[in-house]
């Protein structure tokens, strides 16, 4: 995928729908060639085309969801490995946030990750850490593990800290997912009780998905951009916890 088309990702998902003469402007290149670059991206399904638009596609696919605020993903996968201390045992989830904390972990010590994704295990192998990849039904675009397995092998696991991510948050609703069985898993991580952190970008603030995660009490820290609405940020803290802006 060349800048442009990651930038034209970016748009889509950000807006959900687009037009092509938008995406003319913004990228300052011709019709002509944003539907060249629609098309290539249609076809590796990384967005819908409708007549004259370009539209986002819901995906579990970790590759696509990690273009999304793919620059701003960076900076908070960064500021979280620096909660990470050395001697650690972690858990990490499988969203796309997570992902990249992979890379920002190669100056630490005697670090243990526990995760159910077999992405995040292939991202550390090549990190000076140890690795426990849980087993259970494998969830194959998501390239995670789920069920009842995995719930009886994380009753068998400690860990000092959960990074997890989340598809949506209002306040009536708290932390939800899109996935049944990768929602079930979240809340057999937050039973552990460790200090569980929830890791995404702010535009699933607002969004309503079908499976709660939580309780919202159960979550210590949320790692967000600064994009985050000051009512959100204000529910959150009244709700007992810390949030981290990253610009």
């Amino acid at each position: 995928m060349n800048d442009r088309q990651q930038i034209i990702l970016q748009w889509v998902n950000d807006k959900q729908r687009i037009s092509v003469t938008e995406l003319s402007q913004i990228c300052q290149v011709s019709e002509v060639t944003i539907r060249h670059d629609l098309t290539q991206l249609e076809q590796r399904h990384y967005l819908r085309r409708a007549h004259g638009f370009a539209v986002a596609i819901q995906t579990d696919d970790v590759d696509t969801r990690m273009m999304s605020n793919f620059a701003q993903k960076q900076k908070l996968a960064k500021f979280a490995a620096s909660l990470i201390q050395d001697g650690e045992t972690v858990f990490f989830e499988s969203g796309s946030s997570i992902a990249l904390l992979a890379q920002y972990l190669a100056d630490k010590k005697n670090l243990t990750v526990i995760t159910v994704s077999s992405y995040v295990a292939s991202l550390l192998k090549s990190m000076p850490c140890e690795v426990v990849l849980l087993g259970g039904m494998y969830q194959k675009t998501s390239q995670t593990v789920v069920g009842p397995l995995t719930r009886l092998c994380l009753q068998q696991m400690n860990f000092s800290k959960a990074f997890m991510g989340i598809d949506g948050f209002t306040q009536a609703t708290g932390f939800t997912g899109r996935d049944m069985l990768r929602a079930d898993v979240v809340n057999a991580v937050v039973e552990k009780g460790a200090e569980n952190i929830v890791l995404t970008d702010s535009s699933k603030f607002g969004q309503i998905n079908l499976n709660p995660l939580g309780p919202v009490s159960a979550f210590s820290r949320v790692i967000t951009d600064d994009k985050l609405s000051a009512d959100y940020q204000q529910h959150l803290e009244q709700a007992g916890m810390k949030v981290s802006l990253v610009g």
